[in-house]
């Protein structure tokens, strides 16, 4: 089995503190380190568009709301767990790139929505591809099983974070 940078860690640690079980820093190290890593290779992917990654998340998730692809400024920041001033910023550059519309809401007069323009419909079609493409890649390592394997411990975990 190929060593890690985390196992040179754990070793200096069960060198220095015998008495420690070290091994938990050994998962979320990992995971820390990994995060990193897929963040830069996902975002390399956004910049490829014109897109950060919160612009990314904004558009997907209008695009993944179905037709008529527009959702509230707060139940937009509320989906990304963002502060409502993140979300404003984001809403504005997006406007000015002509890839969302503010428009007002008809169900409440003093509400606004959030439309995907016809320019960002496109965008986010085509960055959602090369998006799925490139995680299929980054996890390509990784056979069938061991990424069921994954998913399913990774999502204990999350559960256990978000009850």
């Amino acid at each position: 089995m190929e060593l890690d940078p985390v196992d040179q860690i754990l070793g200096q640690w069960q060198r220095e503190r015998p008495d420690l079980d070290v091994s938990p820093m050994g998962i979320i190290g990992r995971m820390g380190r990994l995060a990193k890593h897929l963040e830069r290779a996902i975002q390399k992917t956004f910049s490829d568009f014109g897109l950060t990654a919160g612009e990314f998340d904004v558009l997907a998730t209008l695009r993944r709301s179905g037709e008529p692809y527009q959702l509230s400024p707060t139940a937009l920041f509320h989906t990304l767990m963002v502060s409502s001033g993140t979300m404003t910023h984001r809403l504005d550059r997006l406007e000015q790139a002509d890839l969302v519309r503010r428009t007002p809401d008809p169900s409440d007069r003093r509400g606004t929505l959030i439309m995907l323009t016809n320019a960002g419909l496109t965008l986010i079609e085509k960055a959602v591809e090369a998006h799925v493409a490139n995680e299929h890649r980054l996890l390509s390592v990784l056979e069938a099983p061991e990424r069921e394997a994954l998913i399913l411990l990774l999502r204990k975990l999350l559960v256990s974070f978000e009850e």
